[in-house]
């Protein structure tokens, strides 16, 4: 793995760190309306990257404007990624235990190891799908097992669909647009489709100010969960390719235990820790499958505004070529 590889990993790893551990955090807002906030947290977040590409204008990437298409993928993103995956995560959690969704969602890297190649009409490699098969499997031994409806199971399935897009669907955009702006355009566009979707559910009845608690914990997801992680993950993602970086959602699990942990105060099962172990082997496994990330284009530079992102989430002066 070189070195433009281990950085892609590091982001990767940093931005599913973030995403794990908020899991938890998450629980504070359960007596909040979670589509309501939800929305507020992305428009904030929107507002944060807009101030970061006004005040580094690097961060914009090489293209002047979305096209027409740029939108359209970006508006996918915000559907799948964002809007309908925390629907339909609320809908599999009223349904299903949490180890059931975990479980089911765990299943991402493999989804990414195989749709990934063959969206560019390749054959998935055989490291990478056995080392996806590795993390998912993982996965399964840290969430344990659980009870689910019918209507459970689907939005759980939904959800792992969605996440299989997000990441599929920013891979289109990145080279051309960067980090930044996909994680701005994309916090941006979802707001007016969760506050529809919070209309509809009824939420505008029990909307009323958070309270101190739900505030900090608003906050903390707008700036850790989105701003941050989002760029971390995006600038792995276009670094790593959709298949490399996928498998790393398997560290999401492993967070979750340790936040949880340090949260209840609590120590993690014997199982859980075999499968944060089990994990670990298959994110090695496939580190070692490749020594460079695929490319879209012949010999892709860097993109200005991708290399700022990195010194923005890293806090490096220096990001390798």
């Amino acid at each position: 793995m070189n070195r433009d590889s281990l950085t892609g990993a590091a982001l990767c790893t940093f931005g599913m760190i973030i995403l794990g551990g908020s899991f938890s955090l998450s629980r504070l807002l359960l007596d909040y309306p979670m589509l309501t906030g939800q929305a507020m947290r992305y428009a904030l977040a929107a507002a944060l990257l807009a101030a970061l590409l006004r005040l580094f204008p690097r961060l914009r990437g090489a293209a002047t404007r979305p096209s027409g298409r740029d939108l359209l993928v970006l508006a996918g993103v915000a559907v799948f990624g964002l809007a309908l995956f925390n629907t339909l995560l609320l809908i599999a959690l009223e349904h299903a235990d949490a180890a059931v969704v975990g479980t089911v969602v765990g299943a991402a890297p493999l989804g990414l190891a195989l749709t990934g190649p063959l969206l560019r009409r390749e054959r998935p490699a055989a490291r990478l799908v056995v080392a996806a098969l590795i993390v998912v499997g993982g996965t399964a031994l840290v969430h344990g097992t659980g009870a689910a409806d019918t209507v459970g199971t689907l939005a759980a399935l939904g959800t792992l669909v969605c996440e299989v897009l997000f990441s599929l669907l920013a891979a289109m955009v990145l080279p051309r647009l960067g980090a930044v702006r996909v994680s701005a355009y994309s916090c941006a566009l979802a707001v007016p489709m969760l506050a529809v979707a919070a209309l509809i559910a009824g939420e505008a009845g029990a909307l009323r100010p958070p309270s101190t608690t739900e505030t900090l914990t608003l906050l903390y997801l707008a700036v850790m969960m989105t701003v941050v992680a989002f760029l971390a993950w995006f600038t792995g993602l276009g670094r790593l390719g959709v298949e490399r970086a996928g498998m790393f959602t398997g560290v999401v699990p492993a967070a979750t235990l340790v936040a949880a942990s340090l949260q209840d105060h609590t120590l993690p099962g014997l199982s859980q820790v075999l499968g944060v172990l089990v994990v670990a082997s298959g994110l090695v496994l496939g580190a070692a499958g490749a020594s460079t990330p695929p490319r879209p284009a012949r010999d892709r530079r860097v993109d200005p505004g991708e290399r700022q992102a990195v010194r923005a989430v890293s806090g490096s002066g220096h990001v390798p070529a």
